[in-house]
């Protein structure tokens, strides 16, 4: 920040000192200029011929320093045929002054023909009456003036600018070490959590930084509660692969003779488990990455292909908003969708109804999937998606689907309700999702 600040200072006020000193500069010069004119004027309005044909000046001119020899100011009139008429200031020398062209307007030039003096020069050619003769008046005035008025004003810039910038570039630095200094505060208190412990920032901190704190402290805690999920997934595993461990431990060390049978029963309830847990875990990880985005019709025909293939006499129905979109990964999304639509051609009577976004809620998208089967009896409706719950057991199956579908769709902020269908009379599933934003 401070090289970007020093950058900017530098050029700003580079480019002004240059702009401000061609101002200057030229005021000084212009000024120069117009002193001249107002002397070349003063010369031809005071100058005319004389009786033996020679330019008199029936005035002399004010400034005293033509009188003066060597003075840096001097005039001298000349044609062409004619003597020349010069200044006393002149002294010994002559403009060097060509008579062989016209200059019916002002010429100003600069000359070095006097050595160690440079000219300013301003020149016209004027016919005065009474002669036909062009004759050509100059003054000529020294530029060291100028120079040292010139030099003066750039060496008050320069210092001028310097102190400005430095003052400039002290501010910029203060004000960037006091404007970062709050997060110094931030750096002590986070800090203090990895040294002591803490779970969250509570130190008194400066108002400037208390969106960056409130957005830390909501990290940790989305942190904490990952770690404790975690943890309580790790237990609830380890809680329920205890059971069956035990008694195949059991079965073993008794040489019990259904040990196979034993072994594979518990061997199945153990793999259910395992892909429960991992089910919750997935869905926790995907969570955890980002905003996820799914589109609801696509993942709804990608499941109805592949169910179909399994149930083929029953008839599924798709109706609804098709742009519809959740807050769901598409992977955890079908997922849902493939254990629901499965159930409802299971344990349905050939029918299946499937409804996208029935609700207007600006937060919420809501899917129904209704079958024509027996339904689900009211006191049953809670106890179903419970690990393992069937109500079924003539139909093969782990009754862990629906366990799954509610652990996931929670995972995600939504719901899941069980209810009955009013056209098709069997089971209505309300699917409730977080809908994606944009």
């Amino acid at each position: 920040m401070m090289l970007i600040a020093a950058g900017w200072i530098s050029l700003l006020l580079l480019l002004g000192g240059l702009g401000l000193n061609r101002t200057l500069t030229g005021l000084v010069s212009r000024n120069f200029d117009e002193q001249l004119g107002y002397m070349l004027t003063g010369m031809i309005g005071s100058a005319e011929i004389g009786p033996d044909g020679e330019v008199l000046f029936i005035r002399p001119l004010a400034d005293q320093r033509f009188l003066e020899p060597n003075s840096g100011l001097y005039w001298q009139v000349r044609a062409k045929g004619h003597e020349d008429l010069p200044s006393r200031s002149l002294w010994d020398r002559s403009l060097n002054v060509p008579a062989d062209h016209y200059d019916a307007q002002t010429h100003t030039y600069d000359s070095d023909q006097f050595d160690g003096e440079p000219l300013r020069v301003m020149e016209r050619q004027i016919v005065l009456p009474g002669s036909d003769a062009q004759w050509m008046f100059t003054v000529a005035a020294s530029r060291k003036d100028e120079n040292i008025q010139i030099k003066r004003i750039r060496s008050i810039l320069v210092y001028s600018f310097v102190a400005l910038g430095f003052g400039l570039l002290v501010m910029a630095g203060l004000q960037t070490w006091y404007g970062l200094f709050p997060l110094r505060h931030v750096r002590r208190a986070i800090q203090k959590l990895r040294t002591t412990g803490a779970s969250r920032v509570t130190d008194p901190l400066p108002k400037e930084v208390e969106p960056l704190v409130n957005e830390l402290n909501a990290l940790l805690a989305h942190t904490e509660r990952q770690a404790e999920e975690a943890r309580t997934h790790a237990g609830n595993l380890a809680h329920a692969l205890k059971t069956p461990l035990t008694v195949v431990m059991n079965a073993a060390t008794a040489q019990a003779p259904d040990l196979a049978d034993t072994v594979i029963r518990e061997a199945a309830v153990m793999r259910r488990q395992v892909d429960h847990h991992l089910a919750r875990a997935r869905a926790v990880g995907r969570r955890a990455v980002g905003i996820a985005r799914a589109g609801v019709w696509p993942s709804l025909e990608a499941v109805l292909r592949a169910v179909e293939r399994l149930y083929g006499q029953t008839r599924f129905d798709l109706d609804g908003n098709q742009d519809s979109a959740v807050a769901i990964e598409k992977q955890d999304l079908e997922e849902i969708l493939g254990n629901l639509i499965e159930n409802a051609a299971k344990y349905g009577g050939g029918s299946v109804f499937v409804t996208v976004d029935t609700t207007s809620d600006p937060k919420f998208c809501e899917v129904w999937i209704e079958d024509d089967g027996l339904g689900i009896p009211e006191a049953e409706r809670v106890r179903i998606f419970d690990r393992g719950a069937r109500l079924d057991t003539g139909k093969p199956g782990t009754g862990l689907g629906l366990a799954i579908v509610r652990d996931v769709v929670e995972i995600y902020g939504g719901t899941v309700a069980l209810g009955e269908s009013e056209d098709l009379g069997g089971l209505l599933v309300k699917l409730r999702l977080p809908r994606a934003v944009g």
